[in-house]
């Protein structure tokens, strides 16, 4: 898959160290050649949570039967 910037991803796994979980949604802010991905994941209020680097196995596309689902972000992870 060709991802390209300012895309919604979703997030295939847990991402303990940053308190994400499979399933939240990102927006790529880079493209790092063939396989890498920087993605900003934001709260429901629009603040950064937090940037990581991801490769793209880690993330898929958004669907049209995506639902969108709210949580509190555990930043004790």
């Amino acid at each position: 898959m060709k991802y390209r910037e300012l895309q919604t991803v979703v997030l295939l796994r847990d991402l303990v160290e940053s308190g994400l979980r499979r399933g939240d949604l990102g927006t790529i802010v880079e493209v790092c050649g063939d396989s890498g991905l920087e993605v900003e994941f934001v709260t429901a209020s629009g603040r950064n949570a937090v940037v990581v680097t991801l490769d793209v196995a880690d993330v898929r596309p958004v669907t049209d039967t995506d639902l969108v689902a709210v949580r509190s972000l555990d930043r004790t992870a």
